[in-house]
């Protein structure tokens, strides 16, 4: 059998990391580099001559930087469009850029590493970057299948994808009467994610009646980064969560990159705790930490949205809210960048709703309508 080999460009200003990352593209099986490029006007030249299948982009680069490169590209038919994997500074400056990337259309992103150990830092770009590279091309290729038969393919998302016979789905407009009603939302969210919630938030009104708590697996600074670009675009008040902040109808806290968040009843009042317990799932923040604590905190009175994401986590959260009377609603997969966190919930027969993305905010909001129990 042929092996599919995978055409990556590396744009960065530095000639050392242009080599550093080129070597460890070329040690990757399965990747070819065809060039590379030092700013983001001989980048795009290079895509439009040779059609690469993966960008690594720097951020930070004369004559045309990453996010001007960025910008351009979405101009481009999305057949021809490479996925883009951007190299971000682990500084303050680099997560908001790097959040920004994520928002115009970046597959995913790495931390440059900045160890004092040069073999470990090439080792780490090379884990991840093979990671990413993969994901990234698994995603392309179910895009490329769905926008080829976009009708046919979204109804089977929402329905053959289940394997297992699922619990009944209610009617639009009411829920199972098995489900109660809701009094947080807590979301589960990875690799598309900050795109994904800079569309769907701004839709959810300022008097939501009920909190939401989301997880996105971000690392330190890039969660405060995101979380104060949602702020500026939503009606709802959004933070980056603190340790003992009081939970609130109509904001929204997202769990601090390199901690665990949890929410927690005490002395009958709602408030997050932000721990430093382990990872989950490869992950801190966690969707199963804080899906858990929002099973027992709120006896199950939650709807948990899994959506978008690399991996399975929320899985075994979605499990405890399931059995405690709460409402899953997973994202189908014609719309996820990539189709791993949804897939197993509904899979499993968990998810009360499947829906495209578009679809989500309209569905919370009709559901914490009263007249929706009635």
């Amino acid at each position: 059998m042929e092996q599919i080999v995978v055409r990556a460009l590396v744009v960065d200003d530095t000639v050392v990391y242009r080599k550093i990352v080129t070597d460890i593209l070329q040690s990757i099986e399965g990747v070819e580099v065809v060039a590379s490029a030092s700013n983001g006007k001989s980048a795009l030249q290079k895509i439009h001559e040779l059609s690469p299948d993966i960008v690594t982009l720097d951020l930070e680069m004369p004559v045309m930087d990453g996010l001007q490169t960025l910008e351009a590209l979405k101009d481009s038919p999305a057949g021809n469009r490479p996925g883009v994997i951007m190299l971000s500074a682990f500084t303050t400056e680099g997560a908001n850029a790097t959040v920004k990337a994520l928002e115009l259309g970046a597959f995913d992103f790495i931390l440059k590493p900045a160890s004092g150990d040069i073999q470990k830092n090439v080792e780490s770009l090379r884990q991840e970057l093979g990671l990413k590279i993969r994901a990234c091309m698994r995603s392309r290729q179910v895009r490329s299948l769905l926008q080829g038969l976009p009708n046919r393919l979204a109804v089977r998302s929402e329905t053959q994808t289940r394997r297992i016979p699922p619990a009944p789905v209610a009617p639009s407009g009411t829920i199972s009467p098995l489900r109660k009603k809701p009094q947080v939302v807590t979301i589960g969210i990875s690799t598309g994610g900050p795109q994904a919630l800079t569309k769907i938030l701004p839709l959810i009104p300022g008097d939501f009646p009920i909190p939401i708590l989301i997880v996105q697996h971000m690392p330190p600074m890039f969660t405060k980064s995101l979380a104060d670009d949602l702020n500026r675009r939503c009606p709802m008040q959004v933070y980056e969560a603190q340790h003992d902040q009081p939970i609130v109808p109509g904001a929204i806290y997202i769990a601090p990159g390199g901690k665990q968040m949890k929410a927690h009843l005490q002395q009958d009042k709602y408030c997050i705790k932000i721990t430093d317990d382990p990872p989950e799932n490869s992950c801190k923040p966690a969707v199963d930490y804080l899906f858990r604590s929002v099973a027992h905190a709120y006896d199950g009175q939650a709807i948990a949205v899994v959506m978008t994401g690399m991996g399975s986590d929320g899985t075994l959260g979605c499990r405890l809210l399931k059995r405690a009377g709460a409402t899953i609603i997973t994202q189908n997969e014609a719309t996820c960048t990539v189709y791993g966190m949804p897939r197993m919930p509904a899979e499993e027969g968990l998810s009360d709703y499947i829906l495209p993305l578009m679809e989500i905010p309209t569905k919370i909001v009709q559901m914490t309508q009263h007249k929706v129990y009635a």
